[in-house]
């Protein structure tokens, strides 16, 4: 049975998805096809293939697409993104990060180039019309901004669009100066349906509610959302003119006083821009009651770490979990079935539910 998600255009109008969409097994299951396969994902950043003939096996989303690929650099200094599965027995590839000329399957020996081209098969002189293109690794988009990668399986949005949009606040910034911080990046187990977390992170609402600590940094009354097609930007103002961006006289908010840009990117990724860097925020399902998040922290400026709107972030991750998690207990009520949006101060929301709509019911 087809199930089609309404969510009225006009946010004075339009209701939340149902509470169904948040505990229906089999919704779940559709939104792995529906959404995640269609969109675009975060994979890390150049750092994992730093040498030209590298690779680097991992897996998207671990526990929800669990789809093996491989990131590798070739004589060239070209990246590629493909996946890691032999095309002969669906062995995995490669199983370690490191040099390599070649990238052969250690099960029966069928080799490929750094490109993924199929090379050649031992014992396979007598088969027919061999190789075919379904014998080369199957490569997927690739894009890089800075040192950040991002991969899509089979993305229905061109990404470059959402780059764009986030490049006309943020060209200032030397991304490609940004470092990856281990000790400030973090994994965290969510007892809550992935979506619910997008739709606590996509309104600065509960600010004033939730996060004690913040509130007395940002100035509620100016917060700002701003919609795009398949992301959204959230403006963090503050009256504290200390810790804000530094930011260029032809810049769209230059004379503001900006402590953060929060950009959401459909449908799971956060990118938090404060003046000491970056942390990005990946929301990752594992069921419909369960979701990881990993904090990935791209430092520019270490002075300034601790400071301002970016200050605290365990704290208030933590706060924003004790939320999400007492509306995921809510959200199985017999009685609750759908709300409505602020006008005023839940646009992201709305934002959020008419996409996952439009995704789900193609």
């Amino acid at each position: 049975m087809k199930n089609e998600f309404i969510v009225d255009q006009d946010i004075t109008k339009a209701s939340t998805l149902p509470s169904s969409f948040y505990k229906t097994d089999s919704i779940f299951d559709q939104i792995k096809e529906k959404i995640f396969l269609k969109s675009w994902q975060f994979i890390g950043d150049e750092e994992l293939v730093k040498l030209p003939k590298s690779a680097h096996p991992f897996v998207l989303l671990n526990s929800f697409l669990t789809e093996p690929l491989l990131l590798t650099k070739d004589e060239e200094g070209n990246l590629h993104c493909m996946s890691n599965v032999c095309t002969h027995r669906a062995n995995l590839v490669v199983l370690g990060s490191g040099k390599l000329k070649k990238l052969t399957c250690m099960y029966h020996g069928r080799r490929f180039d750094l490109k993924g081209k199929f090379e050649h098969m031992p014992e396979f002189k007598e088969a027919q019309d061999f190789p075919r293109e379904c014998d080369h690794l199957r490569n997927f988009p690739l894009l890089q901004w800075g040192p950040l990668l991002f991969a899509g399986l089979e993305p229905s949005f061109d990404f470059n669009e959402v780059l764009d949009k986030m490049k006309e606040r943020l060209d200032f910034l030397p991304i490609q100066d940004f470092r990856l911080e281990p000790s400030l990046s973090k994994d965290y187990l969510v007892h809550a349906h992935w979506a619910l977390y997008c739709d606590n992170y996509l309104e600065g609402f509960h600010v004033p509610f939730v996060h004690e600590d913040l509130n007395k940094v940002l100035d509620y009354g100016s917060y700002k959302t701003e919609i795009y097609k398949h992301c959204n930007l959230q403006i963090g103002y503050t009256n504290d003119a200390t810790e804000t961006f530094d930011l260029p006289e032809n810049h769209l908010d230059y004379g503001k006083n900006v402590a953060a840009y929060y950009y959401w990117v459909f449908p799971n990724m956060m990118f938090n821009f404060y003046p000491w860097g970056l942390s990005i925020n990946v929301v990752k399902p594992i069921s419909p009651n369960r979701t990881k998040v990993s904090f990935i922290s791209y430092v520019l400026d270490p002075d300034k770490l601790e400071k301002g709107a970016g200050q605290g972030l365990d704290k208030v991750e933590r706060e924003d979990e004790f939320v999400v998690e007492n509306v995921q207990k809510g959200i199985h009520s017999s009685f609750y079935k759908a709300g409505r949006f602020s006008p005023e101060r839940e646009k992201g929301v709305h934002h959020f539910h008419t996409l996952l709509a439009k995704f789900m019911n193609q």
